[in-house]
């Protein structure tokens, strides 16, 4: 193995461990919004708006009810953002290469390029997330008791794949790698935009940049990723809560359920939630690139 070939391995693992702080901060930061969204995006008939929701959520399961399903995201979002920032790493690598950024320096992307990283980026991680929001998102929905379905990640994996096979698993993988695509496109193409800038304006280095602003910025990312994809994001969850078979099953596939959503509930049902989303874009996102940024300090 030569030096260049070690040094990238190593640097592709630091990316890893950095990304999977980033992604544990994330969920405990997250957690309690994305409950709140996913309810109201998927049972419209239960919750009348977010402030109804948390009051239900917290009489019907208790505070607990608000990290519902978090097992699942604590194991798999820390490997969906370490994919991420391993990939988008690599890929900022690999323009700046193109762009012939001396040996040393940091690559200054265009926003073409930051985007295409991003959306890469997000690609390789709906193989991941797919599955994983999946899971958390039926468990989000469960009320607690008796009367769940699900005991736990575990059953529910079990179940779904002893009657409906991988395909039940994957179920709802379109618009979540559609999400994915342009999601993080938009997210890493706010943030990588916001550190350049800064980083040409005052001649810092990336390691010098504040944790304030690298929280300010990360906020700005989440905001630009769910303004610009929450529609999508409305028919994943409706999907990957839909039932699998017979009268239990609303939508034949996306553009079906994007239809009905339509008819049923208007433009507004593919907005339904957004206001736990954004009001979670901020604290979640900022401790993201918080998590991730410093990790890669202390790694070096």
């Amino acid at each position: 193995m030569t030096e260049a070939s070690d040094n990238g391995a190593m640097r592709a693992v630091k990316d890893c461990l950095a990304g999977s702080v980033g992604g544990i901060a994330q969920v405990f930061a997250g957690q309690p919004f994305d409950t709140v969204k996913v309810r109201l995006q998927t049972q419209p008939d239960v919750y009348k708006g977010t402030m109804d929701a948390v009051r239900k959520t917290l009489q019907n399961d208790g505070p607990s009810g608000f990290y519902k399903g978090t097992t699942t995201p604590l194991v798999g979002v820390g490997l969906c953002v370490s994919i991420q920032f391993l990939v988008m790493e690599h890929m900022k690598r690999t323009f700046g290469r193109i762009n012939n950024t001396p040996s040393g320096q940091a690559p200054v992307l265009t926003p073409v390029q930051l985007y295409a990283a991003g959306a890469t980026a997000g690609i390789a991680n709906s193989v991941v997330s797919g599955p994983v929001e999946h899971i958390r998102v039926r468990l989000q929905v469960q009320t607690s008791g008796a009367a769940a379905q699900y005991k736990g990640p575990g059953d529910c994996i079990r179940q779904i794949y002893s009657s409906f096979g991988l395909k039940g698993i994957y179920k709802g993988q379109l618009p979540t790698i559609l999400r994915e695509l342009n999601g993080y496109g938009m997210y890493f193409l706010a943030y990588e935009a916001l550190v350049q800038r800064k980083m040409a304006s005052t001649g810092k280095a990336r390691s010098e940049i504040s944790s304030a602003l690298v929280c300010m910025y990360g906020a700005a990312a989440g905001f630009a990723m769910w303004l610009t994809s929450y529609p999508i994001d409305v028919v994943k969850s409706k999907l990957q809560t839909d039932g699998f078979a017979g009268d239990k099953r609303k939508y034949s596939g996306s553009i079906d359920c994007l239809r009905k959503t339509i008819q049923q509930e208007g433009a507004k049902g593919l907005f339904r939630g957004i206001t736990p989303c954004l009001l979670r874009a901020a604290p979640a996102n900022a401790a993201t690139f918080i998590g991730f940024e410093m990790a890669i300090r202390a790694l070096g």
